[in-house]
């Protein structure tokens, strides 16, 4: 019988990372390469990358997430590809299950897998995370990031796609510091993409869609039901959405006053 399995090549990007990519790397050691692509952290990432013997570790400048990681995709010398978060952890269910899936008569150009959203080592179950999923196998030769997305990135899957039974681990919720500055992270980077396409600010979505977004996620999307960590978390990603619309209105000012400037 011929062997119908092929090569995986394992991608993460990194920044500051200490405390989470031990956990991914070692979740990944079934992939016959793994490279990492780190955006000169100064927490020690980058040292220890270096001193693992598994990986191949390349730094690039952040621009976004979406040039970040089709940057890494390029690195790539196998067509199947695993691409983690480096808060993200593959279990042993599940990396059989990848295993299954990347031959070369795979049904799929690609699979969605859902996260388990784990809030310092506990996990969260609703809180709007419940139905949380991304691209995370695929064939490097069948997709593409869509480049009008710099922040939740979007793969753009040339075939049909699957959905992976098991579930990854996703240790986004470190501790409050940790998680607040990924959300006004993720808030600015938003605003820069919305700043992009030309969408104005207005006083109105900056005060009615943080409120939405913590009222949607603690009442409609059951966030009680988790106590007190899930009115930590739905208040987290409200203030994300806040800062989403205070860095709009930043850049737009910052525009306004350059414009000010020329003509005078």
């Amino acid at each position: 019988m011929l062997d119908n399995t092929e090569r995986i090549s394992a991608l993460i990007i990194t920044y500051n990372e200490m405390g989470y990519i031990e956990k991914c790397l070692d979740s990944v050691s079934f992939a016959d390469e793994i490279i990492v692509v780190d955006s000169f952290s100064t927490d020690g990432t980058y040292q220890y990358l270096l001193d693992h013997p598994r990986v191949k570790v390349i730094q690039n400048p952040f621009v976004n997430y979406t040039d970040q990681k089709s940057f890494a995709l390029k690195q790539a010398t196998n067509d199947w590809i695993v691409f983690l978060d480096a808060d993200e952890v593959i279990t042993d269910q599940l990396k059989e299950e990848i295993k299954t899936k990347a031959t070369r008569d795979a049904e799929h150009s690609a699979y969605w897998c859902y996260r388990k959203f784990m809030f310092q080592n506990r996990r969260l179950y609703f809180s709007g995370w419940q139905t949380d999923k991304n691209y995370r196998l695929f064939r490097k030769s069948e997709v593409q990031f869509c480049d009008k997305k710099i922040v939740h990135e979007t793969l753009v899957v040339n075939g049909s796609s699957g959905v992976l039974r098991e579930h990854l681990m996703h240790y986004c919720y470190k501790d409050y510091a940790d998680y607040k500055m990924k959300m006004v992270k993720y808030g600015r980077l938003k605003a820069k993409e919305a700043f992009h396409k030309e969408k104005k600010f207005s006083y109105f979505p900056l005060t009615i869609k943080p409120m939405w977004k913590f009222f949607h996620n603690y009442i409609i999307r059951l966030g009680f039901l988790d106590g007190k960590k899930g009115i930590i978390v739905c208040y987290l990603n409200a203030l994300g959405e806040c800062e989403r619309y205070m860095e709009l209105k930043r850049l737009w000012k910052k525009r306004q006053h350059a414009y000010s400037l020329s003509i005078r």
